[in-house]
């Protein structure tokens, strides 16, 4: 079968034939139907061979949808043909955290060995995939597996955080989006869905500013040094209750504290190395700032019905199987507005 595999540190992702994958004792084998381009692709792939946790050549996608084509010994709870998607960040499936379906926050990972696909096991953007169980799958019903794939971690990853703070996202509130790419422009819809807030979407790029206007954002104001003071401006000094940062780069980082508001909510979902200084006096009195990562397994299915209700709908650009070094290349220059899907047997 096809495969995109980053194979060589510091090299570009390449389309290569590797063996159809066989499954093992409570495995399943899917057919891929669509697998996502992140941003997480881009910064594995800028790691130097000391800073990789895992062994080259990788099959890439850690987004993936597909329909079951085989099941492993003694794995249960679907049938052949069936269209799901698969839930990312895999863990033990024992700890109190899995227990409760918070395989992203799973205490034995690390321990255990137990890697994502695509982020360290063979991932999605192959004809076939290996998905270790079947708790791991998501039953997709008639959704558009193209428009679907990119919920799995571009609709999980906000959904999960703006969940962390339902609780400030009251009517009357503000929520500034950082980043209306990828996740950004998801994220905005998920709080016109979810929230009665008012949303700032911030962006460089004035091609994403017109998506986020799109797609829901209230206001859609330029990223660069002036673009705290148009918040304050626009919020009449007080700032945000919510900040989310998808970008979360050292500038746009410095932003999402200038924006905060007292007792406000500074989430840094990008992984672009900035980092937020906390301490008395330092943000405004109360400021809550965390890192999430991913999302829950039953987080996954509440995206999945949000999507079936019609609530958010992703904006992507489909390519095939050997475009894919090309969609990395486009991604990677920042000239994907929304996201790229790779279509494996397309």
């Amino acid at each position: 079968m096809k495969a995109v595999q980053y194979r060589t540190v510091g090299a570009a992702p390449e389309v290569v034939t590797v063996p159809d994958p066989e499954p093992g004792p409570g495995q399943i084998l899917l057919k891929v139907t669509a697998a996502g381009v992140c941003h997480s692709d881009i910064a594995v792939m800028s790691w130097t061979a000391d800073e990789l946790p895992f062994p080259l050549p990788l099959t890439l996608g850690h987004e993936g949808v597909g329909t079951i084509a085989a099941l492993g010994e003694g794995a249960e709870g679907f049938s052949a043909g069936d269209p799901v998607a698969v839930y990312g960040p895999w863990g033990c499936g024992t700890c109190v955290n899995c227990a409760q379906g918070k395989e992203n926050y799973c205490l034995r990972a690390k321990e255990l060995g137990i890697v994502p696909p695509g982020l360290g096991a063979p991932g999605a953007m192959a004809e076939y995939m290996i998905v270790d169980n079947p708790r791991h799958l998501v039953p997709i019903g008639d959704l558009d597996p193209v428009k679907t794939v990119p919920l799995t971690d571009a609709g999980l990853t906000p959904y999960h955080a703006i969940k962390r703070s339902m609780a400030k996202l009251v009517p009357g509130a503000t929520a500034v989006v950082i980043g209306a790419g990828g996740l950004g422009h998801v994220a905005i819809q998920l709080l016109r869905a979810m929230t009665a807030v008012r949303v700032i979407a911030l962006d460089v790029s004035d091609e994403k500013l017109a998506l986020a206007r799109t797609v829901g954002a209230h206001e859609a104001v330029l990223s660069d040094q002036h673009a705290a003071a148009k918040v304050l401006e626009l919020t009449g000094g007080a700032g945000a209750q919510v900040v989310l940062d998808f970008v979360g780069a050292p500038p746009t980082v410095k932003t999402a504290g200038a924006v905060a508001q007292v007792d406000g909510d500074v989430t840094i979902v990008g992984i672009g190395g900035g980092m937020l200084p906390v301490g008395f006096g330092v943000l405004p009195y109360g400021t809550t700032v965390t890192a999430p990562y991913w999302g829950s397994r039953r987080e996954l299915a509440e995206v999945l019905d949000l999507a079936h209700a019609g609530a958010v709908d992703v904006h992507v650009e489909t390519y095939s199987i050997d475009e894919a070094p090309l969609a990395y290349e486009r991604l990677h220059a920042g000239r994907i507005n929304g996201r790229a899907v790779i279509l494996p047997n397309g």
